[in-house]
């Protein structure tokens, strides 16, 4: 029962989000213990938008009393899995070797769903665990809820298979069609998804932990543990090094960049990826540190001085909200996610995604001017705690109690 009180308590924030669908007048009748089921290719100890979303999510349900259940993939080396949890054997994405997709196993998710009995199954990826979860879902008639994080259509583009656009747009149609609703993180992306007859796309998902990223991180020990003298701008990257983040403009970009400032400037990536060996040719100067724990990577944010994001495939852009909420100023592609947090010249700079001399002409103008880079700072901080998890953890709530407990009459709020 204190599963579903949090269900209902949550239910007077849900109509602010979700404009796009129709809102029921009285929140549902939630009874006994709410049992979530989550499915998703990718998974902690893997660190990326979904994981970290989805793990937030299992955090959530466990605080306020639901049940959760997770299949994810089994990862080299990992802990073995937690209590609710199924592990799904999984192999190197070719391209990509540190991406790891589970081998279909429809039988094993199905089997370990059935004992679970979930009231509703949220499908986090489109992948082969997705699929398996899409399935057992309406098969057995249970309210069905997606997610959208990944710009697939955009990848084809960047992955040099542009005729293959119209085909990702049809599957994610299928995909996605039965959904009762359906999350993504942006209202670029959500509006997308509507005039592609996605009508049930609302946005969620794009909230920052605005307590683990936060200026008062320690600064001193990433600066000497790169040996950075004081005075020195720490100009920083991250993310996954790969095609679709438009690592050829930040090539460029910082090339020109450094080319002005010398000495004045140190520059930092933190990721990894297929691009690695390309980004050590073209730029031998640049520090790369490879993948950090979020612990890390927020004493890293609190210790940089511009954060430099070019990629123009963003559904939401939570490096940038997480740069941003630990008052770093940032410059980002002007597409995609980063227009939705990004206010130029008031939470940081916008420059256009293929415009190397515009990100580098900010980038220069910022290393030189510190109060500017404050200013924009300390907008961005304030901006980032709007977007705290807090509220949007009961939305989420209230959208599952809405999906498992239809008002009496038998329509549910977002009918398949």
């Amino acid at each position: 029962m204190h599963a579903a009180r949090a269900l209902l308590g949550a239910r007077s924030r849900y109509a602010s989000v979700t404009q796009s669908t129709r809102v029921l007048d009285r929140p549902p009748a939630v009874s006994g213990s709410v049992r979530i089921a989550l499915v998703t290719d990718t998974y902690v100890p893997q660190v990326n938008g979904v994981s970290t979303v989805v793990h937030r999510i299992v955090r959530v349900l466990g605080d306020r009393g639901a049940a959760a259940a997770v299949v994810a993939p089994r990862y080299p080396n990992a802990p073995a899995a937690a209590p609710g949890e199924l592990r799904v054997r999984s192999a190197p994405f070719p391209p990509y070797p540190a991406i790891r997709l589970s081998l279909p196993a429809p039988g094993q998710v199905g089997r370990f769903l059935r004992r679970f009995r979930p009231d509703l199954v949220h499908v986090v990826t489109e992948g082969p665990l997705g699929l398996a979860g899409r399935r057992f879902a309406l098969r057995g008639r249970i309210p069905l809820m997606t997610s959208y994080h990944t710009d697939f259509p955009g990848y084809c583009r960047h992955y040099g298979a542009p005729l293959l656009e119209p085909t990702a747009w049809q599957w994610l149609r299928w995909f996605h069609g039965p959904a009762r609703l359906t999350h993504t993180p942006g209202e670029f992306v959500r509006d997308a998804l509507h005039a592609r007859g996605l009508s049930r796309a609302i946005v969620w998902g794009r909230a920052v932990d605005t307590e683990q990223f936060h200026p008062e991180r320690d600064r001193v020990r990433w600066r000497r543990r790169l040996r950075i003298r004081d005075g020195t701008v720490l100009v920083l990257h991250v993310g996954r090094l790969a095609p679709e983040k438009n690592l050829d403009v930040l090539i460029d970009a910082w090339s020109l960049a450094h080319a002005t400032l010398g000495a004045q400037a140190r520059f930092v990536i933190a990721g990894e990826g297929p691009l690695e060996a390309r980004l050590e040719a073209c730029l031998p100067w640049v520090t790369r540190l490879g993948f950090l724990d979020r612990d890390d990577l927020a004493d890293l944010y609190a210790a940089a001085d511009v954060c430099v994001l070019p990629s123009a495939t963003e559904t939401c852009g939570l490096v940038a909200l997480e740069a941003m909420a630990t008052g770093l100023a940032v410059i980002a592609a002007d597409a995609g996610g980063f227009r939705e947090s990004i206010h130029p010249d008031r939470t940081g700079l916008l420059a256009p995604a293929t415009d190397a001399r515009a990100f580098a002409a900010g980038l220069v103008t910022l290393a030189l001017d510190r109060d500017r880079r404050l200013v924009l700072g300390a907008a961005a901080r304030d901006f980032a705690l709007t977007r705290a998890q807090t509220v949007e953890d009961d939305v989420l709530l209230a959208q599952y109690g809405l999906l498992i407990a239809p008002p009496a009459g038998g329509a549910h709020a977002c009918a398949a």
